[in-house]
């Protein structure tokens, strides 16, 4: 579904992925993970074309993903149908002025029909629990409500491929259990979770794979999530524990 070849992307001169190639298979579960400013979150962002590589190719669903393709309005509309992203902030994500709006946006830019457009919105509410804050503003919402809606507003799209950074960030302990059990449940229906991470202690169970940066910004590992996480040398020498 996902191939990434000789992926190089850098920051006002700043290097912050280095030749990167990775595949990743429809229905699979990888974590992301790796030392603060290793070039996770770049990662993502370029998955979901926010920004676009300097050099290499990136394809989706057997489709280069580039500034030119995305000009194509209604292609650009199938593409962030088929795969969405939970951002690390959630404020960066929450603009609308009610719960129920924010979670409607992207439904009401595709077009839907209001009736199937409501059903979307109450299921994604009821399935986050966040149903009883529709109408409140998402500016008055705790860190951890905050992230349920931002969640409820991707999910509403239906997308084929689910992208999180770094999503226990600013969520308690109960809400963190509720977020592992309904990344496993979306994996179990198909979906296909991409999440960078360093919270090892919740996360346990959603992934079977892990891809690991290093801080000059490349892919050092690339292997079984249990086999990563077992291998406390490794992850010490490389600074992610």
């Amino acid at each position: 579904m996902i191939k990434l070849e000789s992926i190089s992307f850098t920051y006002k001169n700043k290097v912050a992925l280095d030749n990167v190639n990775v595949h990743i298979k429809e229905g699979e579960a990888v974590a992301i993970i790796g030392p603060n400013g290793s070039g996770k979150s770049t990662l993502l962002k370029l998955l979901n074309a926010i920004i676009f590589p300097n050099q290499g190719k990136y394809m989706f669903d057997g489709s280069e993903i580039n500034q030119g393709a995305l000009k194509d309005n209604k292609y650009l509309k199938l593409f962030h149908k088929k795969l969405g992203f939970v951002f690390q902030n959630s404020d960066t994500q929450l603009f609308c002025s009610t719960v129920f709006e924010e979670v409607a946006f992207g439904l009401v830019q595709m077009g839907l029909p209001e009736a199937e457009i409501n059903k979307r919105v109450c299921d994604c509410l009821n399935l986050l629990n966040v149903d009883k804050l529709k109408e409140e503003h998402p500016y008055n919402l705790s860190g951890g409500e905050k992230k349920r809606v931002a969640i409820a507003s991707v999910l509403a799209m239906n997308p084929e491929t689910i992208t999180l950074d770094e999503p226990m960030n600013g969520i308690d302990p109960k809400g963190k259990r509720f977020l592992r059990d309904l990344l496993i449940d979306l994996n179990k229906s198909g979906k296909t979770i991409i999440c960078a991470t360093h919270d090892f202690e919740y996360i346990e169970g959603i992934f079977n794979r892990a891809i690991v940066f290093s801080e000059d910004h490349k892919i050092i590992r690339d292997d079984s999530y249990e086999n990563v996480l077992k291998d406390e040398e490794f992850l010490r020498k490389y600074n992610i524990i």
